[in-house]
């Protein structure tokens, strides 16, 4: 009896052991190519993991999402369904650097027993999923485990949370150089933001990205702490209180938080979270996939809608010279500017802070009379965009849209947002489509990120979220010319960056200072001109003053001809910290620009993306003393076929820049 007992015991045991295996589901999702394969592991936890080429990509990673009720979506997750389909569609963009996108992905949904589920794609060039509920009421998110685990310790490309305000590590610019280091070397005191770069080696790279963020917290990473071999997501929790305050309080600090990260409606999808896969680095800078996960526009009619370059009065300190008035933040300045920009076929000008008391856009400075520079701004086909704190559009929304739209105000750049925990996400969504419904567009400067917003709302013609040219006016150290041959592979993948480019003054290496007034740039003038042929910006800046561009008119007429959205984009050449060289269409005329870091370098253009016949060629290239003096550059014209390849030299910290154009 005791043995037959014991075969009994066993037998149970072996069959409970089998029950439990068969509860373990197994799914593959191949890309249209085959190339990538995504697998994903149901059991006791939900696991995902991605290979290229036989490569790994992602090693198992564990997902779900945790609900204040205790359930743990994706924890033993019951699978009552499973979906596939293959999709293959294009999205007409609007305001992009193409005009037409193809849409090709296989796609799995899974839903799950609790009314919730995941939808996995498989792109030809990366992955994505994405969580969704179907839970009747309103659902209390206490954390989202995101985790991104990887094979080896490899090298990353990562920005940190640059300045730790008090203990609130979530309120920040969002504006850093990469560090680049292995996996392991995260510091573990501090929060890395997206877009991430791992390099995995043979010329095989990822990026990590999240898109269609809304009213929902943004993702930071930290280090998974027990392999050091990957990353694991973090949020900022929910705001509870909230004092104004940060630079000249202009925006709010938040003093207390939640002990979760977000409150939704159960009826919902999530965030898309995202990989980004390539085998050579040129391929990164004309990436589409936060334009393929983005929610489709919400604006019926986006013809209104007008990107275009921008006379900027902040970056050179409103330092125009050869005058009959006093510059500064007055009428006689910005009619002045109007009068630039009119003269050189530019959209717009910005009125930047000052203009009106900064925490009351109702209170108009006494030295501005407001509505006869947007009057004569029209008069010379010229609008007119003002800057604006986060904190003075949350008070007076819709009062100041209604005023200053109807004043004939064409947009607004609103700064020092500093957070995307889920209030200041939902509060961004909220201000773009009021601003639609003024047909206001929108500049968010102090901004995460891009994740999408731009495409459901069109009227967000540019986001900041990069650590751009402004920084030059404080910071004597920072390698700038490695970072703008880093972000066309990182921080543009997400989508436009307010760089604002344009300097006249420019500097060599050992040359370079900071000046508030009369700031410079490091790299060469063939380096800033390339910068508006690589840098996505369908709202652009000409970040220096007009007397400066009225000296240097020849360079200030090839800036004023280059669109600002395109009808295609093909990425030449690059390498990561390294150069990069990319080409971009309008109707039938092409750009290119090219730019280097610190080294200088020969490359090959190769012109075999023309069309048949003869192009003309005005090409501006770095002097042969650049050197020594970082404005020498030389202009000139040549004639070219598609056939043909070209070898140009870049100096240090230098550029080439050319507009081309079909002759008889």
């Amino acid at each position: 009896m005791k043995f037959i007992r014991i075969k009994l015991m066993l037998w149970s045991l072996l069959f409970s052991l089998g029950s439990m295996a068969q509860k373990n589901k197994t799914y593959q999702l191949l890309s249209p190519d085959g190339n990538v394969v995504l697998k994903i592991e149901a059991g006791n936890k939900l696991e995902w993991s991605v290979m290229f080429k036989t490569q790994p990509v992602i090693s198992p990673s564990t997902l779900s999402l945790q609900l204040q009720t205790g359930e743990v979506l994706g924890n033993k997750a019951a699978i009552i369904s499973a979906k596939t389909e293959k999709v293959n569609t294009t999205i007409a963009a609007i305001n992009y650097k193409k005009a037409i996108i193809p849409n090709v992905y296989n796609q799995l949904s899974l839903n799950c027993k609790g009314d919730y589920g995941i939808i996995f794609r498989a792109y030809n060039d990366g992955v994505a999923y994405r969580f969704f509920t179907k839970i009747k009421g309103q659902i209390t998110i206490v954390n989202e485990e995101a985790n991104f685990n990887f094979d080896k310790d490899y090298k990353c490309f990562i920005p940190f949370v640059r300045d730790l305000r008090g203990t609130e590590q979530y309120i920040q610019s969002f504006e850093a150089l990469y560090n680049e280091i292995n996996i392991s070397q995260f510091s573990k005191d501090t929060l890395g933001f997206l877009p991430v770069l791992i390099d995995l080696g043979n010329q095989k790279k990822v990026v990590l990205l999240e898109a269609d963020l809304e009213d929902y917290p943004g993702m930071f990473l930290t280090v998974n702490a027990a392999t050091d071999k990957g990353f694991n997501g973090v949020y900022a929790p929910y705001p509870l209180a909230e004092t104004q305050g940060g630079y000249s309080k202009l925006n709010t600090m938040v003093t207390k938080r939640a002990d979760y990260i977000a409150k939704v409606n159960g009826i919902r999808n999530f965030p898309w979270r995202a990989v980004v896969i390539s085998d050579n680095d040129a391929s990164l800078a004309n990436n589409d996939m936060v334009q393929k996960l983005a929610s489709p526009s919400r604006t019926a009619d986006a013809s209104w809608i007008k990107p275009g370059k921008v006379a900027w009065d902040w970056w050179n300190d409103w330092n125009i010279s050869h005058v009959d008035f006093n510059a500064g933040i007055n009428t006689e300045t910005y009619k002045y500017y109007i009068d630039f920009a009119s003269a050189n076929k530019l959209e717009y000008i910005i009125m930047d802070e000052g203009w009106s008391n900064n925490l009351d856009l109702m209170d108009v400075s006494p030295k501005i009379n407001l509505k006869e520079i947007i009057d004569y701004g029209k008069q010379k086909n010229v609008d007119v965009i003002l800057w604006a704190s986060w904190y003075a559009v949350d008070q007076k929304m819709e009062e100041a849209f209604s005023k200053y739209a109807a004043m004939g105000v064409k947009g607004f750049k609103i700064d020092f947002m500093d957070r995307d925990d889920q209030k200041m996400v939902t509060s961004l969504y909220d201000i773009a489509k009021k601003a639609s419904d003024y047909k206001l567009i929108i500049d968010y400067h102090g901004m995460f990120k891009p994740t999408g917003l731009q495409r459901t709302y069109p009227n967000v013609v540019n986001i900041e979220g990069v650590k751009g040219m402004e920084n030059v006016k404080w910071t004597p150290n920072d390698d700038v010319p490695r970072y703008d041959v880093t972000i066309p592979f990182i921080r543009m993948v997400a989508g436009p960056m307010d760089y604002t480019p344009g300097a006249m003054r420019n500097a060599t290496k050992s040359g370079f200072r900071p000046n508030n007034s009369m700031p410079m740039s490091q790299g060469t003038r063939c380096h800033q001109l390339a910068m508006y042929v690589v840098f996505e910006a369908p709202l652009q800046m000409l970040s220096d003053n007009p007397t400066a561009y009225i000296k240097e008119q020849e360079c200030t007429d090839f800036i004023a001809k280059v669109p600002t959205v395109f009808d295609e984009t093909v990425a030449l050449a690059g390498s990561v910290g390294e150069y990069v060289a990319i080409a971009r269409k309008k109707n039938n005329v092409w750009y290119i620009g090219a730019m280097t870091n610190w080294t200088e370098r020969d490359l090959e253009i190769d012109f075999s993306f023309l069309g048949n016949g003869n192009y003309e060629v005005a090409i501006f290239k770095d002097g042969l003393n650049a050197d020594k003096d970082a404005t020498d550059y030389k202009r000139e014209s040549i004639r070219v076929t598609s056939d043909q390849k070209m070898n140009i030299h870049l100096a240090s910290g230098g550029g080439w820049a050319a507009r081309i154009y079909p002759v008889k």
